[in-house]
C-alpha cells in the first residue's frame, strides 16, 4: 500500500465525536484535495461520461457483480475465491465446503449492486436508499431479522477498538439525517463517495454490516456520473481495518483517503481495459428492458398460465406492431436463459423460480 502514515491508537474508551460531522461543510470542506479529485476524475473518466446516468455501470454489470461482490465480501473475511464467486453469481452454484453465511454474503452483495444499478436514476443519499441497501446486504445474516434495514436500537462495540458509537436511537437518527443531508449537497462525485465511506461506518447507524453498506453507497455517485466503479479489488483486509480504525479512534481520514485513491486506481486499471472488449448493448433490448423484466416476472409468478400466451399478450398491449415480433423473440430468449444467477434482475425469488420450473416440467409432454 502506498502510504507511510502511522496513526496512534487510543487506550481508553472513546465515544462518538459529533464535531467531526458538524465541522464538515459541503463544497467548502474537502477530504479529497483539488489535485486528488482532478487525478481521480482523470483516472475514472469513461467514454460514457455524457450518457444518461448509469449507462456505464449497466454496460459492465456482469463483471461488476462478480468483482465488487467478491472483493467487498473478502474484506469481511469471506473465503470464496473469485472463481467461486463467478460460479455462484453466473450459474447459481454454491462453492463446496463453504459456510452458508459466506454464500449468503455474496448473494446479498449481488442483490444490493443490482438494486443500485437498476434504480440509479432515482437513487440518492436519503434514508430510503441507504436503508434498503442495508436490507439487501443484511438479508438472512443478522441474529434479529428485524434489524435488516432498520436504524440501530441498541449499543454496539467495535471489535479490536476502544471506539464506542452512539447508543440512543434518536441520537443515531438525528446524526444520520445530518449525514445524509450533507452528502446530498456535495457536488463532486468522488468527494461524495469518500464522505460516505468515512461517515457511515463512523456513525454505525445499523446493528451490523455498516462498512459493507458504506462501500456500496460509495459507488452510487460514481455509477450516476458514469465513472469507473470502486471495486476494492486486491485491497488488503488489514490495511482497510487500520484505515477505518484511524477514523474511529482519531477522526483522521488520511489512511482511508490513501487507501481509497490506491484502490480506485487499481479498479480503473481493470475496467478501462475491459470496456474495450464490451459488445454494444442491443438497442431493442435497451428500449424495452422494463417490459422484458415485467413480463418475465409475470410469467414465472403465474406458473399455471401459458408462457407464450402471456408474452404475446404483453407485447401486443405495449409494443408497436412493427416491433412486436422482435420484442417477443427477445422475451422468449430471456426466458429460455433464465437461471438462479439472474433472478434478482427480474424481482424473483428462488422459490418462485423452482415452482415455475416444476410446473413447466409437469406440463411438458413425455415422449415414448
Amino acid at each position: 500500500m502506498p502510504t507511510s502514515i502511522s496513526l496512534p491508537r487510543r487506550e481508553n474508551p472513546w465515544g462518538y465525536q459529533g464535531d467531526f460531522l458538524d465541522a464538515y461543510h459541503p463544497n467548502q470542506t474537502w477530504y479529497l484535495s483539488e489535485p486528488l479529485r482532478r487525478q481521480l476524475h482523470k483516472m475514472g473518466t469513461t467514454t460514457d461520461i455524457d450518457a444518461p446516468a448509469g449507462t456505464y455501470s449497466r454496460a459492465i454489470l456482469n463483471r461488476l457483480l462478480i468483482d465488487l461482490s467478491w472483493a467487498s465480501s473478502h474484506l469481511e473475511g469471506n473465503t470464496y475465491s473469485r472463481l467461486d464467486t463467478r460460479e455462484l453469481i453466473e450459474h447459481g452454484k454454491a462453492a463446496r465446503g463453504k459456510a452458508a453465511i459466506e454464500t449468503q454474503m455474496i448473494l446479498n452483495h449481488k442483490t444490493a449492486i443490482e438494486l443500485l444499478v437498476e434504480n440509479i436514476a432515482s437513487a440518492e443519499f436519503n434514508r430510503y436508499t441507504l436503508m434498503n441497501l442495508h436490507s439487501a446486504l443484511a438479508e438472512n445474516l443478522l441474529p434479529n431479522p428485524a434489524d435488516e434495514g432498520r436504524i440501530r436500537q441498541h449499543a454496539v462495540d467495535i471489535g479490536r477498538s476502544v471506539y464506542r458509537p452512539l447508543s440512543a436511537p434518536q441520537q443515531i437518527e438525528d446524526a444520520l439525517d445530518t449525514l445524509l443531508d450533507k452528502a446530498r449537497q456535495i457536488r463532486d462525485p468522488f468527494e461524495q463517495s469518500f464522505f460516505m465511506m468515512v461517515h457511515v461506518p463512523y456513525l454505525q447507524p445499523f446493528a451490523d454490516i455498516n462498512k459493507r453498506t458504506s462501500r456500496l453507497a460509495a459507488n452510487l455517485p460514481l455509477f450516476r456520473a458514469n465513472l469507473c466503479p470502486l471495486t476494492f479489488l486486491d485491497v488488503p483486509e488489514q490495511a482497510y481495518s487500520r484505515a477505518t480504525l484511524g477514523v474511529y479512534e482519531m477522526t483522521r481520514v488520511e489512511l482511508l483517503r490513501d487507501l481509497y485513491v490506491w484502490a480506485y486506481e487499481r479498479s480503473t486499471q481493470e475496467y478501462l481495459a475491459i470496456k474495450q472488449d464490451l459488445a454494444e448493448p442491443d438497442p431493442l433490448r435497451l428500449a424495452w428492458r422494463d417490459l422484458i423484466k415485467q413480463t418475465i416476472h409475470g410469467v414465472v409468478t403465474h406458473p399455471t398460465t401459458d408462457p407464450l400466451a402471456r408474452i404475446k399478450e404483453a407485447v401486443e398491449e405495449h409494443v408497436p406492431e412493427a416491433q412486436r415480433s422482435a420484442v417477443q423473440a427477445l422475451i422468449v430468449e430471456e426466458l429460455r436463459r433464465l437461471h438462479e444467477g439472474v433472478l434478482a434482475r427480474y424481482g424473483l425469488r428462488p422459490s418462485a423460480y423452482e415452482a415455475w420450473r416444476t410446473a413447466q416440467i409437469a406440463h411438458t409432454p413425455r415422449t415414448k
